[in-house]
């Protein structure tokens, strides 16, 4: 039996609750099929989509109605995690007794501890909420000190804050327990709620997000998982993508994988984050791997008959 971190993005549940409630029902076959197998498994998961969605709501709603407040960020991530963690909830208990196992699933809003002093807070650089015109930016800038906006891929001026990397987790003895009361536990939603801890030893909530793919490789290392499962939109992991050479890669060691980021093989804003991930947890201690796969096909991957395995040892093998 393995034991399992599987990191689902926040745009594969869709852009509505409906549109979850279907991606979910979907990708619940899937994930009950590695508890079938004998697996436990531990389900982040992105929110992207979602936490823009509730913070826009607010934002504008402040504006037609002064009874209501605007809601920062580290409680919108609160928000995010529980109505995600709801659906994808129900999702796997129905499929579990479709199934008929006795599984019980659990979602935990989860902290995730940042360092105050981590560079990314000098240099904001993840966008959220809604676009404005640069004007309306720069007032907004000038009416709110310390605030920064920049300009989002030509579409607008949006907010931007800070992506620190996560160092711990707050309530990971609490995932632990559930885990081991043979629950399918569902945190780090978002990448976790971020904090730091103040001169009391007291948590404080951050204005930041947290990359979901780092606070899952971070939750793995922790609970001392096996596995993290990186799942996307693609079977496998490509060199020199969208060109006549592209090479999909099935098995690489972390060496081979950090060579590939370097020489830039993997976009920013999309597949550099998840490989970057997987080498983290690779090298955080013996014997542990991760996959980069599609979600449809998660039951593949852990048997090697899909997917991109990265560990610290393997040598490379190439898929045409």
């Amino acid at each position: 039996m393995s034991r399992i971190v599987i990191a689902l993005g926040g745009n594969a549940l869709g852009n509505t609750p409906i549109e979850q409630k279907r991606c979910i029902d979907e990708a619940a076959h899937a994930l009950v099929n590695l508890i079938k197998e004998g697996h436990e498994i531990i389900i982040s998961h992105g929110n992207g989509p979602q936490v823009g969605m509730i913070q826009l709501a607010f934002e504008k709603s402040s504006k037609i109605d002064e009874k209501i407040v605007q809601m920062d960020l580290p409680e919108c991530s609160a928000m995010s995690q529980g109505y995600i963690g709801f659906h994808l909830q129900n999702g796997i208990k129905k499929e579990l007794r479709k199934q008929g196992m006795p599984w019980q699933v659990g979602t935990i809003v989860t902290q995730v501890v940042v360092n105050g002093n981590d560079p990314a807070f000098s240099n904001p650089t993840k966008p959220i909420g809604g676009y404005y015109d640069e004007a309306t930016a720069k007032t907004l800038m000038e009416n709110h000190p310390g605030e920064v906006y920049a300009e989002d891929a030509g579409r607008g001026w949006r907010k931007m804050v800070a992506s620190p990397k996560p160092v711990d987790i707050v309530e990971r003895d609490s995932i632990l327990s559930l885990l081991n009361q043979e629950f399918i536990v569902i945190a780090c939603g978002g990448g976790g709620i971020p904090v730091v801890i103040d001169d009391n030893g007291d948590y404080q909530s951050v204005a930041a997000v947290i990359d979901k793919d780092f606070a899952s490789a971070k939750l793995a290392e922790l609970v001392d998982a096996d596995f993290l499962f990186i799942l996307t939109a693609i079977d496998r992991v490509s060199i020199n993508w969208g060109k006549p050479n592209q090479t999909e890669l099935s098995e690489i060691n972390v060496k081979q994988a950090q060579d590939y980021c370097n020489e830039g093989h993997f976009a920013p804003g999309s597949m550099l984050p998840k490989v970057e991930a997987a080498i983290q947890f690779a090298q955080s201690g013996k014997n542990r791997k991760a996959v980069i796969a599609s979600l449809e096909k998660a039951s593949l991957a852990i048997k090697g008959l899909t997917g991109t395995l990265i560990t610290d040892e393997l040598p490379i093998q190439l898929v045409r």
